[in-house]
């Protein structure tokens, strides 16, 4: 059983060796890639960057790592931003099939406050799982620049101006 160690986070860095998608009606894609996990240290306050180096053609990556106590606060507030979400939803949906099934007499129209419901229903019921989702899966660390390659298999990268 692999227990993680106090005070530090992993890390994956994942190199895509290949990437492909076949069929015609139905589309399967195929990804295979080496990754090589990193176990870097929390700081004691605010952030560190650190450098990692993808196992393959030598990218250097550069990581923000916060504080364990940052990342739990994020989470839990991305976890309340969610049950506010989902109050929400279900807020607007009993508002809107309370005011939609109401029977109006002619020429008087649904309240201004209906449209509102119905965009916060889709929009909430898009943006909940997201956050739910985004909540359990936060760990502190974010990538700050794309890759650089040093060398690929020792031809140099060349710049196209045009």
């Amino acid at each position: 059983m692999n227990r993680p160690i106090p005070g530090t986070v992993e890390v994956a860095v994942r190199h895509i060796l290949s990437d492909k998608v076949t069929g015609f009606l139905v589309r399967t894609r195929r990804i295979t890639w080496k990754d090589n996990v990193f176990r870097v240290r929390r700081p004691q306050s605010g952030k560190q960057t650190v450098e990692l180096t993808c196992p393959v053609c030598d990218a250097s990556l550069l990581a923000e790592v916060r504080t364990e106590a940052r990342a739990r606060r994020t989470r839990v507030v991305f976890g309340v931003l969610a049950a506010l979400c989902a109050t929400v939803f279900f807020a607007a949906l009993a508002y809107a099939v309370h005011e939609g099934g109401k029977t109006l007499p002619e020429g008087q129209s649904l309240p201004t406050l209906f449209p509102i419901s119905v965009v916060s229903i889709f929009v909430a019921f898009a943006v909940t799982p997201a956050l739910v989702i985004r909540s359990r899966v936060y760990n502190g660390v974010s990538l700050l620049d794309a890759p650089k390659p040093r060398r690929l298999h020792g031809i140099k990268p060349v710049r196209v101006r045009g």
